[in-house]
C-alpha cells in the first residue's frame, strides 16, 4: 500500500467500525501508518476484499492509561522493536475463508525480520479476541476501550522480562 490508499482506509475504517470520518482521517494521517507494511488485498475483478493497516505508533498513543497503570512495563515494551496493526477489515463475503490468514502470512517475513513483536488493540466489542490468541497473541494490558495483545515474533530477552 502507499498514502494514496488513504482515502480508502478511511472510507473502510468508517464503514467497517462506526467511527466518525474526521477521526479516522486524523488517526490515518497522525498515527505512523507504515504503508509499505500494509496489505490490501484484491479480487480478480479489481475490487478490494481486505484490508490490513500497520502502524508505527506507540503503545502509549492508544494505551494513555498505561503510563500510569504499568509505567515500568510500558518503558521494557517501548524497549523492544514493534509495529502494531492498526485495523485488519475483510469483506463480510470473504470471512471465513483463509484470506484474513494470506494477507498476514505475506507480511510476515519482514515482521519477524524486523520487530520482536506486533502491538495490537482490540476494542472489547469486537470479536477478534480469540482470533489474535490463535495466532499466538498475549494478552498485557486492558482498559476501558480495549484489550491490548502482542503477538511475539522473537525470542528476545525483552519479552521474557515482561513474562512473554
Amino acid at each position: 500500500m502507499s498514502p494514496a490508499d488513504a482515502p480508502l482506509t478511511v472510507e473502510w475504517m468508517t464503514r467497517q467500525y462506526g467511527f466518525d470520518r474526521a477521526e479516522v482521517e486524523d488517526w490515518v494521517r497522525d498515527l505512523h501508518f507504515n504503508w509499505p507494511l500494509s496489505v490490501k488485498a484484491m479480487d480478480e475483478a479489481g475490487e478490494m476484499i481486505g484490508l490490513l493497516n500497520m502502524s508505527d505508533y506507540r503503545i502509549e498513543e492508544e494505551a494513555g492509561q498505561i503510563r500510569s497503570d504499568a509505567p515500568e512495563l510500558l518503558e521494557r515494551l517501548n524497549a523492544m522493536r514493534y509495529t502494531a496493526v492498526f485495523s485488519f477489515i475483510v469483506r463480510e463475503d470473504y470471512r471465513g475463508t483463509c484470506l484474513n490468514y494470506d494477507m498476514l502470512t505475506s507480511i510476515m517475513p519482514e515482521l519477524r525480520a524486523n520487530y520482536d513483536f506486533v502491538f495490537i488493540p482490540v476494542l472489547h466489542r469486537l470479536k477478534t479476541h480469540r482470533y489474535w490468541l490463535r495466532w499466538g497473541a498475549r494478552e498485557f494490558y486492558r482498559d476501558a476501550a480495549c484489550v491490548y495483545y502482542l503477538l511475539p515474533l522473537s525470542q528476545s530477552p525483552c519479552l521474557r522480562s515482561v513474562g512473554i
